[in-house]
């Protein structure tokens, strides 16, 4: 991935003393591609169906292969990259990557576009293991906050951006153009980073020696699994039944699988995540800040649409005005956040932060039937601010806590941590808002409120089980606050690994 020493500007922009915007830009094309695809994919599911002939369980596949095989290669690939460079594993992901978007843009099977969005997971799990890490690693640390705020405001904006460039795609040009589409934009990432990246082995490929560690391929093959039986698991409980053989099957596996992946990392000489970062305060507590905050705050993104279209009978492209400002807020803040925490620290914003977003989850337990778009759009405000704003702090003091040379496994994990958190997030609001209604003798189906024989009821029941959800919500919120409280700031270390620390030494490797 080296260019030849004779590339003259090339050569000018790693030496630039503006080379973290050069580098920033450039991540920034590879992560805002993976966001817009996955959403503008989201946008195609029913004309794909339309073509093949299959029915919305079925079609939902190709979201859920792509979720399930970036969730099973991210810290796999997290680790590597730590090994053998974060830039050649980036770099090779995104030929992964969009490789695979070709061949689901040509495919003329079903079966062949769940099989290229499972190879587009592997290569997207690599270009999400390294970009926060990368990210984080061309800033100085007296800049991480502003780093990952601006990394949050790509991941916000790609939000944004992907529903409305999916939905002209697919409108004009067929589904097939928005798999066609990350081609382009992808050979750029690839051209950008292998242009403005320094190194061949990247942006931090870890200390002296660390290439010629053996991977853990049994840690690999064990957390790997774990996820997949997990997330098969809580994908299907509703459908089958949360006390059905399969998903008991299901989750005693992966339980199993996590008590086998623990004991494994914590008996051999070079895990691929070491054990010993949970004993660090500010990792520990921030990475359960983390888990509860998107495990509170997913049912927003994914009941309201509901509640605004079934709930106040609002149409699907004004559902869409009303969830906008909580996406724009939660773009705005990340940087704005991340700007402040490098002045005052990171641990009372986060805090304040997660305040904003518990305020917003107790107003949304508080809607009705005939609740004013106001109401909505204030929670909406509020939610995104405050996981915009949380989001870019805490994850900057877990980010601190660590080495440098640990940033990818780092950066693997806790995009782990958010995948786990949002999936489990979704199926415990379901959950929540269909046993309501089937408490209540309606059919417990979020699609079909509006089309019951009691309509008025059936709709009255649909929003209870929503303010319950809410609420349980607003608890989760609240714990995530506490730990936000109860995480320390970060105590940096110096470029060897070797600062100064008021708490255990993670690792062996970083004491020295």
């Amino acid at each position: 991935m080296r260019l030849p020493a004779a590339i003259g500007p090339i050569n000018r922009v790693a030496r630039s003393p503006n080379y973290k915007w050069w580098a920033y830009f450039s991540i920034a094309i590879g992560l805002f591609l993976t966001v817009l695809d996955q959403s503008g994919v989201n946008i195609a599911l029913p004309r794909i169906a339309e073509k093949f002939d299959a029915d919305i369980p079925t079609v939902q596949w190709i979201s859920l292969s792509y979720v399930l095989s970036t969730s099973a290669t991210l810290m796999p690939l997290g680790r590597l990259s730590d090994m053998l460079g974060r830039k050649l594993v980036y770099v090779t992901g995104f030929f992964v990557f969009v490789g695979a978007a070709a061949l689901a843009g040509s495919a003329n099977t079903f079966a062949l576009i769940i099989l290229a969005k499972v190879i587009q997971g592997v290569g997207s799990g690599a270009i999400q293991a390294n970009g926060m890490a990368m990210i984080t690693q061309v800033f100085p640390e007296q800049e991480r906050g502003r780093a990952l705020g601006l990394y949050m405001a790509i991941i916000g904006t790609g939000a944004i951006t992907g529903p409305i460039v999916g939905g002209l795609l697919v409108t004009q040009l067929g589904w097939r153009s928005v798999f066609f589409a990350s081609v382009p934009i992808g050979v750029v990432a690839i051209i950008a980073a292998v242009a403005v990246l320094r190194g061949g082995g990247g942006t931090g490929a870890g200390a002296p020696g660390t290439a010629r560690q053996r991977f853990d391929w049994a840690g690999a093959a064990f957390s790997s699994a774990a996820l997949v039986s997990f997330l098969l698991g809580i994908t299907n409980a509703h459908e089958l039944g949360w006390l059905s053989p399969p998903i008991l099957i299901a989750f005693g596996l992966a339980t199993l699988l996590v008590a086998a992946f623990i004991w494994w990392e914590r008996r051999i000489d070079h895990p691929m995540l070491d054990m010993g970062f949970f004993r660090v305060s500010t990792f520990s507590f921030g990475v359960a800040a983390r888990f509860l905050s998107f495990l509170g705050g997913t049912a927003v993104f994914f009941l309201m649409p509901f509640y605004i279209i079934q709930g106040l009978g609002y149409q699907a492209s004004t559902a869409a005005l009303f969830m906008l400002p909580g996406s724009a807020c939660t773009a705005l803040m990340g940087p704005i956040a991340g700007r402040l925490s490098e002045n005052f620290g990171t641990r009372w914003l986060s805090v304040g932060a997660m305040a904003s977003s518990t305020a917003g989850m107790a107003l949304f337990s508080q809607l009705s039937t005939d609740s004013s778009p106001i109401h909505v759009i204030a929670g909406m405000v509020l939610t995104g601010t405050g996981m915009g704003a949380f989001s870019s702090t805490n994850t900057s003091a877990i980010m601190g806590s660590l080495s440098r040379q640990s940033y990818g496994i780092a950066s693997a994990f806790l995009n782990l941590v958010r995948t786990f958190a949002n999936l489990t997030g979704v199926a415990v609001g379901a959950a929540i808002t269909a046993f309501t209604m089937a408490s209540l003798g309606f059919e417990p189906s979020l699609a079909d409120v509006g089309q019951s024989v009691d309509a008025d009821g059936a709709r009255a029941a649909f929003v209870l089980g929503l303010n319950r959800a809410f609420l349980v919500s607003t608890g989760l919120m609240l714990l995530a606050l506490a730990c936000a409280a109860l995480r320390g700031e970060p105590v940096a270390y110096d470029d060897a690994g070797a600062g100064e620390r008021e708490r255990q030494e993670v690792t062996s490797e970083t004491a020295g």
